[in-house]
């Protein structure tokens, strides 16, 4: 049940925004960064979390879960570090993934070699 749980909730997610592209003048890049601020906010409020927790990586791989992931980050540096955590945190939380989308990018790069534009 949770795979279709994941697929309802990842692909309403997936919806709105193609219904931002589709219907607003919005540019892509302000979508995504309005998905990450989304993510941020609702795990400041700790809704973000609750929805995680039904749907799984429904919620977690989209870029809002990216947010929900800098916003835990965060909590927790803070706590530990203090105000210095507000810096370090998010890159902490987040850098496995970071990381992994690096070397990945430069695993394709390599193996398809890419050829400019004429």
């Amino acid at each position: 049940m949770i795979f279709v749980k994941a697929f309802i909730v990842g692909g309403l997610i997936c919806v709105i925004g193609q219904i931002l592209v589709d219907k607003t003048k919005l540019t892509p890049a302000r979508i995504l960064v309005s998905y990450v601020v989304s993510g941020v906010i609702l795990e400041v409020f700790g809704l973000y979390q609750k929805l995680i927790d039904f749907c799984g990586a429904g919620a977690s791989i989209p870029l809002s879960g990216f947010g929900c992931t800098l916003a835990k980050g965060v909590k927790k540096a803070v706590e530990e570090d203090g105000f210095l955590g507000i810096f370090t945190g998010g890159l902490t939380a987040s850098a496995a993934g970071i990381a992994a989308a690096l070397i990945f990018s430069l695993i394709a790069a390599i193996i398809f070699k890419p050829k400019p534009n004429s």
